[in-house]
């Protein structure tokens, strides 16, 4: 059973996917699928049979407010000159506490020209009513742009921050994590970092590991990766070299997987840097989306993220500082 809009070559190739699985040619059953995906659609087995369903939520209108249900259906800013300072993407997901701590100390310690994202993936409740007197009123000090990106379900985690990267004006783009508050000027130093071109990502939290299979944190200064909580990157490379892979719906090791893809300049050229600044004015919080996970679960997902970045670096340790 199928969907009648499905294109007939994706139709095709979910029929040719079908016969793959029935001759256990699991490889091509996995190239197949990523093809039909890479198309808009997904497969959903049902025994021997399949259906195709569309790989994206819709988008929807809903009181003159878009709420878009794919990270590519959000308007870009990306091919535009860049203007500002910085972009920082934040993903109000649950707990709107945290996102008010956090977008206050913006408002009091943001430079002026930076631009603050909000993606307002799927919320409910408080955190949807506290989103609207975003889109209504401009919470930030002067100099400091606020935009509001709504999703129409709720999305995948690096899904959500290419919606949310799509809207970057400024050429440094900052994610920052609700469970960090800014206690200071955060942005201008990771900005200033950026101006050595042989610096790829910097943040206040670096990790390092010997064997790409093991990471642990790391002291100040040249890093494997940086953490999420503060990551930092040009608009520039994420053109070049992005967008952030999909498959990540949880949020655990993408940064090691973004900060590798952005490093990587191939096996014979010396990869650029990855830096841990220190002294940055942040304070971390409890990061509710560790915590609010059972631990089976919390591991399940944190494994199959690994995965993808083995998949890509798992013979790359010329990318490690150590070697």
């Amino acid at each position: 059973m199928t969907n009648p809009a499905v294109p007939p070559e994706v139709f095709v190739a979910a029929e040719a996917r079908a016969r793959a699985r029935s001759e256990r040619d699991w490889a091509e059953a996995d190239r197949l699928r990523a093809e039909i995906e890479a198309a808009g659609w997904k497969v959903v087995d049902r025994g021997a049979e399949f259906e195709l369903l569309p790989a994206n939520p819709p988008d929807v209108e809903e009181e003159g407010r878009i709420r878009y249900g794919s990270s590519g259906a959000v308007p870009s800013r990306l091919d535009d000159a860049p203007v500002g300072m910085a972009t920082a993407v934040v993903l109000a997901d649950d707990w709107p506490d945290d996102l008010g701590r956090l977008l206050a100390s913006l408002t009091e310690h943001g430079p002026d020209g930076l631009q603050v994202v909000v993606v307002a993936n799927g919320p409910t409740g408080e955190q949807e009513a506290r989103l609207a007197t975003l889109d209504e009123v401009d919470p930030g000090a002067p100099g400091i742009e606020t935009d509001v990106i709504w999703t129409s379900e709720r999305l995948g985690h690096a899904t959500a921050l290419n919606a949310g990267i799509r809207r970057a004006a400024a050429e440094v783009v900052v994610l920052l994590d609700t469970s960090i508050e800014l206690t200071g000027d955060a942005i201008s130093p990771l900005v200033r970092a950026l101006d050595d071109e042989s610096v790829a990502v910097v943040g206040p939290f670096g990790i390092v590991s010997d064997d790409l299979r093991r990471f642990e944190e790391a002291d100040p200064g040249d890093v494997d990766a940086i953490e999420a909580y503060c990551l930092a990157f040009r608009r520039s490379d994420y053109l070049a070299r992005g967008p952030l892979d999909e498959h990540f719906r949880f949020y655990r090791n993408l940064d090691i997987w973004w900060s590798l893809v952005l490093r990587d300049e191939g096996l014979d050229r010396t990869p650029r840097r990855a830096i841990a600044l220190a002294g940055l004015p942040i304070a971390r919080h409890e990061h509710r989306g560790w915590t609010s996970i059972p631990d089976a679960e919390r591991d399940r997902l944190s494994k199959r993220n690994f995965y993808r970045v083995l998949d890509r670096f798992r013979d790359r340790r010329d990318l490690l500082v150590k070697g």
